[in-house]
């Protein structure tokens, strides 16, 4: 990948986190600038050593050491930052219908990552979870390379929304059959996710909060309505769902308004920093 990539770009940076193998190497014998971490510092660690190498490059091409991309398409990805129509390009596994040959357990746990990346960062790209990006030089600054695992992806969709950057989507093709992750799908997807509602309890309160509290709430009070007619037309009150009906209602009302609360104080907090 050293070498193919090699025709495309003026430097290739490898960035070796913590591996046990050649890897380090063999990208050396290929050309490329070699990083090596002394212990594993996970994919955003990578990213974030990679970003400060390639400072002042006017475009930085991230992708995945795995094989599963082509670079014979960063062309593809750098030309809307060329044209000055985007700052940050995402390459796409699933754009325009495309991803048919993914696999379809692979592809569930992908829609449930895009949409709840989706309704964290504002945005609406087909494929949250892709390695294969590229970035205007000033778009760098903007991201805080906060999550050190594969939540990275979606935390540097949600900086870049947050900064206003322009982020536009082309169709990437992908490789399966060269899958070199040691991760398990599901359990790799389910680290995301939880990484991804985390960082919307403070970006989206209303969402986080707000939303499961009025649907807590409404059971609650649903369940009530229904006992007080139980009650209205002579039966009795039956002491557990009572209480159940009282602890959803409290419930959902405190996570209402901590959503509400929450959005206010971050709505200040942004306007002061605005001015």
């Amino acid at each position: 990948m050293v070498l193919r990539s090699k025709q495309h770009v003026d430097r290739v940076i490898v960035v070796d986190d913590g591996s046990d193998d050649a890897t380090a190497d063999v990208a050396a014998l290929a050309g490329a600038e070699v990083i090596c971490h002394p212990g594993n510092k996970g994919k955003g660690g990578a990213l974030k050593t990679g970003f400060a190498a390639a400072s002042g490059a006017d475009i930085i091409v991230t992708m995945d050491t795995d094989g599963q991309h082509d670079p014979a398409e960063i062309p593809k990805l750098a030309a809307p930052i060329l044209a000055g129509e985007a700052d940050m390009v995402n390459g796409s596994r699933y754009l325009n219908g495309n991803g048919k040959n993914t696999p379809a357990y692979r592809r569930v746990g992908q829609t449930v990552l895009d949409k709840a990346t989706n309704l964290n960062s504002g945005l609406k790209i087909t494929d949250t979870q892709s390695g294969f990006r590229a970035y205007a030089a000033h778009a760098a600054q903007v991201f805080r390379f906060k999550q050190n695992g594969f939540g990275i992806e979606s935390e540097m969709l949600a900086d870049a929304a947050k900064a206003g950057l322009r982020v536009k989507e082309v169709e990437i093709g992908v490789r399966y059959d060269v899958d070199c992750s040691t991760e398990h799908p599901v359990s790799h997807g389910v680290r995301v996710l939880v990484k991804v509602l985390h960082d919307m309890e403070l970006r989206r309160p209303l969402y986080y909060f707000t939303v499961p509290g009025m649907v807590i709430g409404g059971i609650g009070m649903f369940m009530g309505l229904s006992f007080l007619r139980t009650f209205y037309l002579g039966g009795s009150l039956m002491f557990g769902p009572t209480l159940l009906m009282i602890m959803l209602t409290v419930v959902g009302t405190f996570m209402s308004f901590t959503g509400i609360i929450l959005h206010s104080m971050s709505r200040m907090i942004n306007e002061s920093k605005m001015k």
